[in-house]
């Protein structure tokens, strides 16, 4: 008769037959058992508890469309301490501002967003579901950013817990190709000779983030870098076109 063995072997009996008469001697040999560390790892999921203290980074918004800054706290839960499988995952989040208009929403937007961090798992798809709320007033343009278009506070919201799970590492950031960023490189090059050349509008000089007066909202990185060359609508922010 054949028997599935469905549990981790601990051990085995050697039976033997003596003699004419049935007589059966067993022997127990004991087997060591490898341990798989994997076994041990702790991983997020809302069983854990919280501990007394938590890792946390604060992050200052000032919009605006609104008097008063808003403070975004993200704790994070250290898992497996000292050990390669050390990890930090998000665990609450909390938004404070003595601006009480956004109050009721905001606190139900951090439970929720605080439960789903406990979940534990892929957490990141929060951040495009976040970064996709419009407002129906309408966005605004970030301060201090040349140009970044911000659809609603919501989607800042989402930028910041964007920029916390990159910190974290659980969202890794894709560098740009050095093809790419030469292409964008030479199209604002050109786009800066022929301003010069047809004396229209002016092109700030110094930082990368500096955009031609005039330039439109790029729908891929929401960034006023839209501008027309050669006939075609090119960002010259990320490099997207209509023209390939």
């Amino acid at each position: 008769m054949t028997r599935k063995i469905e549990r981790k072997i601990v051990g085995y009996n050697v039976i033997k037959q003596q003699g004419d008469e049935s007589e059966v001697q067993v022997t127990s040999v004991p087997v060591a058992v490898q341990e798989n560390p994997e076994d041990n790892i702790v991983r997020m999921h809302e069983n854990v508890a919280r501990p007394e203290s938590l890792t946390g980074s604060t992050y200052k918004i000032k919009t605006p469309v609104t008097e008063h800054a808003f403070y975004i706290t993200i704790n994070d839960i250290v898992l497996n301490p000292g050990t390669p499988y050390e990890k930090r995952r998000p665990f609450e989040i909390f938004v404070n501002s003595k601006n009480m208009e956004h109050y009721q929403w905001i606190t139900a937007l951090t439970l929720i967003i605080s439960a789903v961090f406990r979940k534990g798992g892929d957490v990141t798809f929060m951040v495009d579901e976040l970064q996709g709320v419009f407002d129906p007033k309408g966005g605004y343009i970030k301060p201090g950013t040349h140009g970044q278009y911000v659809p609603s506070l919501v989607s800042e919201i989402g930028n910041v817990v964007e920029a916390h799970l990159k910190m974290i590492g659980m969202i890794i950031e894709e560098e740009q190709s050095q093809s790419r960023q030469a292409m964008i490189d030479e199209k604002r090059k050109q786009f800066e000779e022929m301003q010069q050349t047809n004396m229209k509008g002016t092109f700030p000089s110094g930082s990368r983030g500096d955009f031609p007066i005039g330039a439109t909202l790029c729908q891929k990185c929401y960034v006023m870098a839209v501008v027309m060359m050669d006939g075609c609508m090119v960002c010259l922010n990320c490099g997207d076109s209509k023209c390939g």
